[in-house]
């Protein structure tokens, strides 16, 4: 058992050093790692940083783990922890910007009613907000007003809504094809009731955000005084995990901290706010699988 852990710790430390020194050859070089861009290869840059980071973090947690346990088992699950940490931290940031997307959605919504009446026609008044639409909606909508210019509207709207991705954008943008394709009458109306809905929504889940707080602070006071008791025991008291040195220990250790982990897990579950299926993307899947 000593000597797989001190193969183990050579092993992930060698990585966390192979990690630096990529990151080194990175700086001086003045290669940006981390970077933040747009569009479908900026997404991917990101999306790979962004697993780069999470495997920093996984490696340094393990390391950590393995040197003040000896326990494979423990450094399984800080490696874990640290891959997870990211999605677990920015919780309250993602529901930020959910709300943000919800409201610009609404504000655009607004924009397009109100431009309508002096616009010549449903591409004109896209083209027209496409310099004043909200933060969260600016890049795809001045996409969406660059494509109307040589592609369909019905089409370049379904490939708006792919972008932005809620299913408050996709009745918005079912209203805007049934009135490009069918001449729908009293579009600002629907539009202005549209607008309404998102705003409604954006309340309805700040009040469920709410709600369920006390939810997330049990998990989160759980998971500092399991982390604080073990590192104390750790410390202070080495002695009393002895038991856990060897291979049945390592076994029920397992069994405990899948528990736990099982257990947290269900816990952060019950304090998320569940998003419905999009219906535009539902279709324009069952288009291409026909």
């Amino acid at each position: 058992m000593v000597g797989f852990v001190n193969v183990l710790i050579i092993a992930m430390l060698g990585a966390l050093v192979g990690l630096g020194l990529f990151l080194a050859r990175a700086g001086l070089r003045g290669r940006v790692v981390l970077v933040r861009s747009e569009g479908l290869g900026g997404q991917l840059a990101q999306h790979a940083d962004r697993a780069l980071l999470r495997l920093l973090l996984a490696i340094s947690a393990a390391v950590v783990a393995i040197v003040a346990s000896h326990w494979p088992v423990l450094a399984a699950v800080a490696a874990a922890s640290g891959w997870y940490a990211p999605s677990a931290l920015r919780g309250r940031g993602a529901h930020g910007r959910e709300l943000e997307l919800v409201e610009a959605i609404a504000s655009w919504t607004e924009q397009i009613r109100d431009t309508l009446a002096a616009a010549n026609g449903l591409e004109h008044a896209i083209g027209a907000t496409a310099s004043l639409a909200p933060r969260a909606l600016a890049a795809p909508v001045k996409r969406l007003a660059a494509r109307v210019e040589y592609e369909a509207l019905p089409a370049a709207l379904r490939r708006f809504a792919d972008e932005v991705n809620h299913p408050m954008a996709d009745f918005v943008v079912v209203a805007l094809v049934i009135a490009a394709e069918k001449e729908a009458r009293d579009l600002g109306a629907l539009l202005g009731h549209l607008a309404e809905s998102a705003r409604d929504e954006a309340r309805m889940r700040t009040r469920v955000w709410v709600g369920r707080a006390r939810s997330r602070s049990a998990v989160r006071i759980i998971v500092a005084v399991v982390a604080v008791f073990v590192v104390g025991l750790l410390l202070l008291d080495r002695a009393y995990l002895r038991p856990y040195d060897n291979a049945a220990g390592q076994l029920v250790l397992a069994l405990i901290l899948a528990t736990f982990g099982a257990s947290f897990v269900l816990m952060s579950r019950m304090g998320r706010i569940a998003m419905p299926q999009r219906f535009v993307a539902r279709r324009s899947l069952a288009e291409v699988g026909s």
